[in-house]
């Protein structure tokens, strides 16, 4: 993973070591931020951002469940985001927008002038599982539960939000497996660490709802709207926890995971071992926004002018991812 040149911060690009904040920032100590990952495809039109003003949407919903003022506009962000690309002069990218408390006191609510940072970083990053996207990540759920209703909101995507994730992953992790899926505190299926949950079952897409305990995703989105696209059904609904091992196909999605096929969970292989042919049609339709086999009907991409083509490695190449 290798960072861009520059970053944005509080209204500037700065150089990546320059963009610092205080030990004794309310985020660090309290977990008091919102984020979103989005990425930059290469596209023969070049980089352009896949949903950019939905994920900017997302990062105010956010804040404003946690009441963190970001202090600029969503246009302001959007516009930042397309500078920050455009200066680092990038083909392709995973961003990450956040705005955080600052130096301004320890107390656990906040001080009326506590300060909120904002930034903005870039990255080179491949697929978030590796070669799984390609074979089939091994999976397995995990002895940790998704927060209960009404604890922390789990449509917020907030720093805090993912210690949760991280015990999922740790575990999964010291188990061998790339990835871990949680239960819900009702002992139904909620999602992964940091990906949303998709079952095929004769021939029908099913997802858990967004009651279930689990971040509204905009991958997860793209997938129900694709899978329409597609003439396939689409249900969302509770599912307990052996419709994952029953299931003909499993997939996960999100910005950083993108559609990454589940070959076995908790060792038990899923369908054949290997991803489905739903899934890959569904693989086939996202890539094909980036390479012009799909045709982006619904405007999502937002393409970022740059001063004059130049030749750089993108993240990954999508034809591989699509293959």
């Amino acid at each position: 993973m290798n960072q861009a040149e520059l970053i944005w911060h509080n209204g500037q690009l700065k150089p990546w070591a320059q963009a610092t904040v205080h030990v004794s920032a309310h985020a660090l100590h309290y977990g008091s931020s919102v984020f979103e990952g989005e990425r930059v495809y290469s596209t023969a039109q070049g980089p352009a951002y896949f949903r950019l003003a939905e994920h900017t949407r997302r990062l105010f919903e956010s804040a404003r469940l946690y009441e963190i003022e970001i202090g600029y506009s969503e246009d302001d962000i959007n516009a930042a985001c397309i500078e920050l690309i455009a200066a680092n002069r990038m083909q392709s990218a995973y961003v990450r927008p956040i705005a955080f408390r600052g130096a301004g006191g320890l107390g656990v609510v906040p001080n009326d002038g506590s300060p909120v940072d904002v930034s903005i970083m870039a990255l080179n990053w491949g697929a978030y599982l590796g070669e799984a996207i390609e074979h089939g990540a091994d999976v397995c759920v995990s002895s940790w539960n998704r927060p209960a209703p009404n604890t922390i909101p789990s449509w917020a995507k907030a720093g805090g939000n993912y210690l949760s994730s991280q015990l999922i992953g740790f575990e999964a992790k010291r188990g061998g497996y790339a990835e871990g899926i949680a239960l819900g505190t009702n002992g139904l299926l909620s999602e992964g660490a940091g990906e949303n949950l998709f079952l095929v079952r004769k021939g029908r897409l099913v997802t858990p709802t967004t009651s279930a305990g689990i971040l509204a995703g905009i991958t997860r989105d793209t997938v129900i709207s694709l899978a329409k696209d597609l003439g396939l059904e689409v249900e969302e609904r509770d599912l307990p926890r052996e419709a994952l091992y029953t299931s003909d196909e499993v997939f996960m999605t999100g910005t950083a995971a993108e559609i990454t096929p589940v070959r076995s969970v908790d060792r038990k292989t899923v369908g054949v071992g290997k991803p489905g042919p739903i899934t890959r049609a569904l693989q086939k339709a996202f890539f094909g926004l980036f390479d012009g086999s799909t045709a982006d009907t619904r405007g999502w991409l937002t393409h970022v002018p740059l001063v004059q083509p130049v030749t750089s490695q993108p993240a990954r190449e999508l034809s591989e991812a699509a293959a």
